[in-house]
């Protein structure tokens, strides 16, 4: 049964760049992938309606074998709405034969203005079985954390 996962951080930074590095192709792959991965583009297109294909390749996949091939994950991405300064919502279905990972999930990146900074919320919703709790859990914070040292190095 699908589930929804959630992950919270403050980040200290102008609201505006933090939702910059959430549109923004360039930024995306300078910290959405979580440690032990890197990312790459098949194709992107960041605007409301728009898609992209993003595959994510292990540093070493010997211990976290990949969804899509032995070490890497592809997902295709819908941008279903943007809210400019606030919201990005996403469906994303995994390139995966495992049914364990198919489905849809729906992913909902909110930015809330707050005291020297920003809180940056995640909200991912039908997350397929196959993607284990603690596993995803860890993801998110790492995604939320390089997120936090991109915007440091602005």
């Amino acid at each position: 049964m699908a589930r929804t996962d959630r992950a919270s951080l403050l980040i200290h930074a102008d609201p505006e760049l933090l939702f910059e590095a959430l549109t923004t192709p360039e930024a995306l792959l300078a910290w959405l992938p979580p440690a032990g991965m890197h990312g790459r583009f098949e194709h992107v297109d960041l605007r409301e309606g728009g898609s992209y294909r993003l595959i994510l390749s292990y540093e070493d996949a010997a211990g976290a074998p990949g969804k899509t091939t032995d070490d890497s994950d592809a997902s295709d991405v819908r941008i279903v709405r943007i809210v400019p300064g606030r919201l990005v919502e996403q469906e994303i279905v995994f390139d995966a034969e495992d049914p364990a990972f198919q489905g849809t999930m729906r992913m909902t990146w909110t930015v809330d203005p707050a005291d020297g900074g920003a809180e940056v919320q995640i909200e991912a919703r039908g997350v397929p079985d196959g993607v284990l709790a603690r596993d995803h859990a860890a993801g998110l914070t790492s995604s939320l954390a390089n997120l936090a040292a991109y915007l440091d190095r602005r």
